[in-house]
């Protein structure tokens, strides 16, 4: 058991979406509740972090839209926005464990200079993410496939990564998957932690968000029977085995 717990700062305004979300990180990352402290930020502000208290910095996805002008963004979301990137100026100070899933890309993105737009959304899919050379080497990456399926669903994704950051996961449909800035300093736009449940749960609970067009639910949910996830969950667990302070 770390001594050391990781945290997770999570976005969801919606209880159920946000406990779901919790409950997943903590059974694909292995983690014991003790080990994964939640700061709900939509509903609290994030308080001044030491990363001397933590092993590690998740951040999970989000039904806010970073990439949306500024004054078409709520009071809460700017706030949102504002400490997240406080807590990056912190982190890529110092190289502290980070990963970032989903709206990650569009926070660790944004903040080191990419290009955030809608160019690469991608509909609620299982498509097929393909390590790059980058990716193959990378200890974050170790027994995950070369080539795997993972769940995504988003509305705007990197489209220019800056030329510090290290390209490591790519799809057809959305050419940054994954990145890694510094040495520890990760972000996903596929969502590591999802599984065919929790998928699902998040479909029903954001039916009315653009996402899906109506009708279109047993189609996803007929895509997501059939699709692998696994390996992308292992991305989790290694996270863990490599930064937790014991």
């Amino acid at each position: 058991m770390p001594v050391k717990p990781f945290l997770l700062l999570a976005t969801r305004p919606e209880d159920a979406a946000a406990d779901g979300e919790y409950e997943a990180f903590l059974r694909h990352a292995g983690l014991q509740e003790r080990e994964l402290v939640r700061i709900r930020v939509e509903s609290v502000p994030i308080p001044t972090l030491d990363p001397a208290d933590w092993s590690g910095i998740f951040v999970g996805g989000s039904p806010f839209t970073g990439s949306i002008p500024r004054e078409h963004k709520g009071d809460t979301q700017l706030r949102v926005e504002a400490e997240l990137a406080r807590v990056l100026d912190m982190v890529v100070d110092v190289d502290f464990p980070f990963l970032g899933a989903c709206y990650g890309v569009g926070t660790l993105g944004s903040h080191q200079g990419a290009s955030i737009d809608g160019t690469y959304a991608e509909p609620i899919s299982a498509p097929t993410v393909e390590l790059t050379d980058a990716g193959l080497v990378d200890p974050l990456l170790a027994g995950v496939a070369p080539v795997f399926q993972a769940f995504v669903g988003h509305k705007e994704a990197v489209s220019r990564l800056p030329e510090h950051a290290v390209l490591l996961a790519r799809s057809a449909s959305c050419p940054v998957q994954m990145f890694r800035v510094k040495t520890h300093l990760y972000a996903t736009q596929f969502h590591p932690e999802l599984d065919r449940t929790g998928l699902m749960e998040r479909v029903r609970i954001y039916r009315d968000a653009g996402y899906y067009e109506p009708g279109e639910e047993a189609a996803i949910e007929t895509m997501a029977a059939a699709a692998t996830v696994d390996s992308a969950h292992r991305l989790l667990r290694n996270f863990v085995e490599r930064y937790a302070r014991y």
